[in-house]
């Protein structure tokens, strides 16, 4: 294969992850080649820091494959996440308008890859196509509008409640008495943290839905026995 050749195929890959992100829906093939051609392609091992809160902002990411966990530590040394980023999903756009830098740490839960939108290159494409930037604009309002959804969950009272609210999300009919499997796609510590919680209260929560026979747990399968009977302990919880 000749270099030419691999290039097209890298920015034809490039391309087909944009198209799959929010932020760019809409957006026709020319400008996804724009973004694409301004992109670069970051490697991470599980673990491995993509930036640290108050790091230079280079630019904004879109996960290729894999996930990125997005959180802050506490002066205790409490690591609280803010979100998990997973396939087709972007971050740190804020930082393209300060220049105060990275708001919070970015770790790859897993293998991860994710395309960087380099910060100058991408401004200066908005600057000469202002049209992407409106279509951005009311992809980034629905972004907005899941955050503050997040935000809404993490105010529920307790860490019962906000697992009741997690599950019954996640069930497609929430007044059906047929089981719904979830499988997680994190490990139960990181949804401990993105439930604002700690993995013993998780699991003491867990092991509360079991013995109410709401729930069974096998590996990384949770089974979400009757959705009604889950929904009804949310309403009471919620004082509906």
């Amino acid at each position: 294969m000749t270099p030419e050749s691999l290039a097209e195929l890298r920015l034809a890959a490039t391309v087909n992850t944009l198209r799959t992100c929010q932020l760019f829906a809409g957006s026709p093939p020319p400008d996804l080649k724009n973004v694409a051609a301004i992109s670069v392609l970051k490697n991470l091992g599980k673990g491995e820091y993509l930036f640290h809160e108050r790091d230079p902002s280079r630019g904004f990411y879109v996960v290729q494959k894999g996930a990125v966990n997005i959180h802050r530590v506490s002066a205790g040394g409490k690591e609280q996440v803010i979100r998990v980023f997973r396939a087709g999903e972007s971050f740190a756009e804020g930082t393209l308008a300060t220049e105060a830098g990275y708001p919070a740490d970015a770790r790859a839960l897993e293998t991860t890859q994710v395309l960087l939108i380099q910060k100058n290159e991408f401004i200066g494409l908005l600057k000469r196509q202002p049209e992407l930037a409106l279509r951005m604009l009311g992809a980034m309002s629905q972004h907005l509008r899941v955050l503050v959804g997040l935000l809404d969950d993490l105010t529920l009272k307790d860490v019962e409640t906000r697992l009741a609210n997690w599950l019954v999300k996640r069930c497609p009919n929430p007044e059906s008495q047929t089981p719904v499997r979830i499988e997680l796609t994190m490990t139960k510590r990181v949804l401990a943290a993105e439930l604002g919680t700690v993995s013993e209260t998780f699991s003491r929560t867990l092991a509360k839905f079991r013995q109410q026979k709401l729930i069974s747990v096998k590996g990384k399968t949770l089974t979400v026995l009757s959705p009604a009977r889950l929904g009804a302990l949310l309403r009471k919880n919620l004082g509906e």
